[in-house]
Formats: C-alpha cells, sequence, structure tokens
C-alpha cells in the first residue's frame, strides 16, 4: 500500500530555517514526480515546489524561490525540502504528494498520494 510519511514541521522564529522530509513506501519511487503544496487556514491549497522523478529538474512558486529548496534521495524513497529564511506568511499545513509521471505539476488534484500533513508556524 503506497504511503507517505512527513518529518519535521514545528514552530520557528523569522529568519529560522526547518527542513521537512517526506518518505516514500509502496511505489516505484523512481517513476513518480514529487511535490510539496501548503495550505493555511481560509486559503486554497497551494503549490510549494516540485520535483521531476529523475531529479533533474525542480519547480518553486515565486513567493518561496530563492529561500526553499526540494531534493529527493532516490535510494532512500525521500523527497526534502529545506526551508530558510522563513516569514510569517510560510505558516502553513505542508503537505508532500506524489504521481506517476515524469514531472511534476502544480495542481493538487491530479497528485494520487499524500503524506498527512505537518504544521509549520513561523513567529513574527
Amino acid at each position: 500500500q503506497a504511503q507517505l510519511v512527513e518529518f519535521g514541521g514545528g514552530l520557528v522564529q523569522a529568519g529560522g530555517s526547518l527542513r521537512l522530509s517526506c518518505a516514500a513506501s509502496g511505489i516505484p519511487f523512481s517513476r513518480y514526480a514529487m511535490a510539496w503544496f501548503r495550505q493555511a487556514p481560509g486559503e486554497e491549497r497551494e503549490f510549494v515546489a516540485g520535483i521531476t522523478w529523475s531529479g533533474d529538474s525542480t519547480n518553486y512558486v515565486d513567493s518561496v524561490k530563492g529561500r526553499f529548496t526540494i531534493s529527493r534521495d532516490i535510494a532512500k524513497n525521500t523527497v526534502y525540502l529545506q526551508m530558510n529564511s522563513l516569514k510569517p506568511e510560510d505558516t502553513a499545513v505542508y503537505y508532500c504528494a506524489a504521481r506517476p509521471g515524469a514531472v511534476e505539476v502544480t495542481t493538487w488534484e491530479v497528485y494520487d498520494h499524500w503524506g498527512q500533513g505537518t504544521q509549520v508556524t513561523v513567529s513574527s
């Protein structure tokens, strides 16, 4: 059974850093594109970052470019989101997601598997 398990959320002051991890099982990880989405209270779910199944290309929402880095370790079946220079507006529940395909897409409806979500809170 496919499963994505997230780690690394928490409370941090503005300007600080967090590293999220998402461990996948039950899927051919190297043939799935991976992504991170986030959702703040009262807001729509938002694409944050994505990575191709080979790890050779990444994509980010404009608001996190230069601050966040997505990466994957195929041998460990794990995708990461390194978040630096965090801002209060980054506060949200973060979800990792997987889809069978070479490239990531930015719409959450087409992703087949989801992590449980992890809360990231950035204080001002």
